[in-house]
């Protein structure tokens, strides 16, 4: 069973929203401090676009900070990352995932977000 399934990508215009979410499996979601979005362009490095803690301290990738917001809902295992005035440059495959593990839990497939015109 996939630890995390993440959905709500597609192809938007520049300027445009997107909201994604994230199931993650119970095991994972109840016991970790931190959970996280992480995105991952062609070509580039998987980076870490923000991350939530059990009580909802967010913080952000200064280039997605105050577009982006990350949220959780614990009764719906749920993360969701609700992403506003998207740019080109935000184009990449999203994965959820929590740093708080070690080793990092198998990915999951991903949701393509592709910002054009």
């Amino acid at each position: 069973q996939a630890q995390f399934a993440e959905s709500g990508g597609g192809l938007v215009q520049p300027g445009g929203s997107l909201k994604l979410s994230c199931i993650v499996s119970r095991s994972i979601f109840t016991r970790v401090y931190t959970m996280g979005w992480y995105r991952q362009a062609p070509g580039k490095q998987r980076e870490l676009v923000a991350t939530i803690t059990t009580n909802r301290v967010a913080v952000y990738k200064p280039s997605v900070e105050g577009r982006f917001t990350i949220s959780r809902d614990g009764a719906k295992n749920t993360v969701y990352l609700q992403m506003d005035n998207l740019k080109p440059e935000d184009t990449a495959v999203y994965y959820c995932n929590t740093p708080s593990l070690t080793p990092t839990p198998d990915w999951g497939q991903g949701t393509q977000v592709t910002v054009s015109s």
